[in-house]
């Protein structure tokens, strides 16, 4: 079996599932970010594909070019802009799949974006942190080739669940774990200031403790805010596109943008810092 995956986008995914997809039999990867070509950060990036064995391409074209796979791995509020740069560089036989942290409605975007008949369209919602589990992170999958994009990477690792034929599915179960999720991250960073501002961290952790004993809340105040300080950037445009989705639910999305505002505050204050 032999198979040709192109990452649009080689940050944090792009490269770790680059690098295993590239350990597999068969499996070639190539990538193209724009930061290929920045004089700062370029060089890096580029060190980082060839020691993981992953082609870089100078262009869109270049990347989706006889690519059976084509993963747009940018950041939420680049999706659908990466998608119209690949649209006319597609032919229908190639699968394009979205991965990134959007609203059920920005996939419908990205769906547009690629003019539906120049591809087939295939969104990701990836479910858990990928830095311990790399490629066999939990994925649920959605489009009407899902089950096909499934059956070819599952043999090479990867924990593809295809749940809907319908785009939104998938991008929405990820962003409702999410409001959770990301607010607890949110919730711990205050806390964690404030009891170490007074002092009165072990009464609140008994407290905690008793009212909620399955939770370990020691392990979890100490392992959320460095997540934030580190990731809180791109989960603020996760986290937007959580309060788009519970907007166009006819919900009310602020809670979902405060969250947001919280983590890209300490995200850039910690940078500031470092």
């Amino acid at each position: 079996m032999s198979l040709t995956v192109a990452f649009i986008g080689f940050g944090e995914v792009g490269q770790l599932f680059g690098k295993q997809l590239a350990a597999q039999q068969g499996v070639a990867v190539r990538a193209h970010d724009v930061l290929f070509d920045d004089a700062a950060k370029g060089p890096g990036l580029r060190t980082i594909a060839a020691e993981t064995g992953v082609a870089v391409c100078g262009s869109h074209v270049e990347a989706c070019r006889d690519a059976e796979l084509v993963i747009s791995a940018v950041t939420a509020d680049r999706a659908v802009d990466a998608a119209r740069q690949c649209a006319n560089a597609l032919t229908p036989d190639q699968i394009y799949v979205d991965l990134n942290s959007i609203s059920p409605t920005t996939k419908g975007q990205v769906a547009d974006a690629l003019q539906r008949d120049a591809a087939g369209f295939v969104e990701f919602a990836v479910m858990a942190p990928v830095a311990g589990p790399g490629i066999a992170v939990p994925i649920l999958a959605g489009g009407a080739k899902a089950k096909i994009v499934a059956e070819m990477l599952n043999p090479f690792g990867m924990k593809i669940d295809a749940v809907a034929e319908k785009i939104g599915v998938a991008s929405a179960t990820k962003l409702c774990r999410s409001i959770v999720i990301k607010g607890m991250e949110a919730i711990m960073v205050d806390l964690k200031a404030a009891t170490d501002a007074t002092g009165v961290w072990p009464a609140v952790l008994a407290s905690l403790t008793a009212s909620y004993p399955g939770m370990d809340w020691a392990k979890i105040i100490d392992y959320m805010p460095p997540r934030v300080k580190r990731h809180g950037i791109r989960r603020a445009a996760e986290m937007r596109e959580a309060g788009k989705m519970l907007d166009e639910a006819g919900a009310d999305g602020d809670f979902a943008r405060a969250i947001a505002d919280a983590h890209e505050r300490y995200a850039r204050a910690n940078a500031k810092q470092g």
